[in-house]
């Protein structure tokens, strides 16, 4: 996808009191979020896309480890099961009231998008997300965890980049903070251990294995910032349903083609031999697979949700924040050591989480006092 074609952000929102752009978490807030909810939802949906975003990708990443661990190879199955979840999202969409055409008196400002354009986009993204998947399920197999942690926290770099020039994202220096400290967070906590080659891999697959991740990393912050776009500039539309619309066909896209590599690669013929060989357990195997989807689109839906209504660097942030969490469910499933660095590594974490959320706070309270200034002055003079 050609980003200048595109054209960077160029949404102009309403024009209040003295010209001043409602601001949120350091960049330009979502009109269309900001208009349709009332404060205390729009906090309740940000909490609970943050709570989908934490606890869903820390149990689809000790899923993943424990498939690895238990005797699963396949990649291409670790990739599949990413986004194979995805008819789940149905409940909940067909649970959500759809949008209100706009009546006779108050026409619609925006055009929608024809049938065309929203299929190029699913399709672009879908592909994106499934190559993606699967430089990921690469770099976890071939890395150990440590190397891959430290590299995965590069994607909040590569998304301050994309989101500067993509969603002209605005930096304060409550998020410049929060952007450096939960980097630094998740990079103390991945060389806690020894950065050296897992056993059994040869140097040639521990190279795959880092530049899968590090390209990883780049392509899922391209790809947070895209959706920002496409929810602004072609989407368009006004309701929390346009979250779950959005993850459900990208990830249809996806888990073709994830569908696809998996027979043309041959790796469907080793299933069976994963199945009979789990350490686990057939069973075992089976709901490993079924769980590891499930946790991976409650996590999706918590990261598009976080983009719907805030930016796709705010969603970064939190999704960075889970790699500190991460190490605590190990503690508990895993039985891992808590050490002093891991608490260290956990409290930068909260650090860092609690400035942007802070600087969320102030430009929330700052945007909404604009927006009954405007509607109190647009009263007076009507009246």
């Amino acid at each position: 996808m050609n980003i200048d074609s595109t054209t960077i952000l160029n949404l102009v929102l309403l024009l209040i009191t003295d010209n001043e752009e409602p601001m949120i978490a350091g960049g330009t807030i979502s009109e269309i979020a900001f208009n349709k909810y009332k404060r205390w939802q729009w906090w309740f949906l940000v909490g609970l896309s943050i709570t989908f975003l934490i606890v869903g990708q820390s149990a689809a990443v000790i899923l993943g480890r424990f498939y690895y661990d238990q005797g699963g190879n396949s990649k291409w199955m670790a990739t599949l099961v990413q986004t194979a979840a995805f008819p789940i999202l149905y409940i909940p969409l067909f649970a959500i009231p759809s949008a209100s055409e706009p009546s006779a008196s108050e026409p619609s400002t925006s055009v929608l998008p024809s049938i065309k354009i929203l299929a190029l986009v699913y399709f672009v993204l879908g592909i994106l997300i499934a190559a993606d998947n699967m430089m990921y399920s690469t770099g976890l197999l071939y890395l150990s965890a440590s190397t891959y942690s430290l590299i995965c926290a590069s994607q909040l770099a590569f998304n301050a980049v994309f989101s500067y020039f993509i969603n002209s994202q605005k930096f304060t220096a409550l998020i410049i903070n929060s952007t450096v400290v939960l980097t630094l967070s998740s990079s103390l906590l991945a060389v806690n251990e020894a950065f050296d080659e897992p056993s059994g891999v040869s140097k040639r697959k521990y190279t795959i294995g880092f530049l899968c991740t590090l390209g990883a990393s780049a392509v899922y912050s391209l790809l947070l910032s895209l959706m920002q776009l496409s929810f602004e500039k072609v989407l368009k539309k006004e309701t929390f349903s346009v979250v779950l619309e959005m993850q459900i066909y990208t990830s249809l896209v996806a888990t073709c083609a994830s569908t696809i590599g998996l027979f043309a690669g041959g790796e469907w013929r080793s299933l069976h031999g994963e199945l009979v060989g789990f350490q686990k357990g057939g069973i075992a195997y089976i709901m490993t697979l079924v769980w590891t989807a499930v946790a991976w689109q409650v996590c999706s839906v918590g990261v598009v949700g976080l983009i719907f209504l805030v930016s796709s660097l705010y969603s970064n942030v939190i999704s960075t924040v889970s790699l500190a969490v991460t190490p605590i469910a190990s503690v508990i499933v895993f039985h891992d050591k808590m050490n002093g660095v891991k608490i260290i590594s956990m409290l930068l974490a909260l650090w860092g989480f609690a400035s942007y959320i802070y600087q969320n706070y102030l430009d929330d309270s700052k945007a909404r006092r604009a927006q009954a200034a405007a509607s109190k002055s647009q009263n007076d003079s009507s009246c």
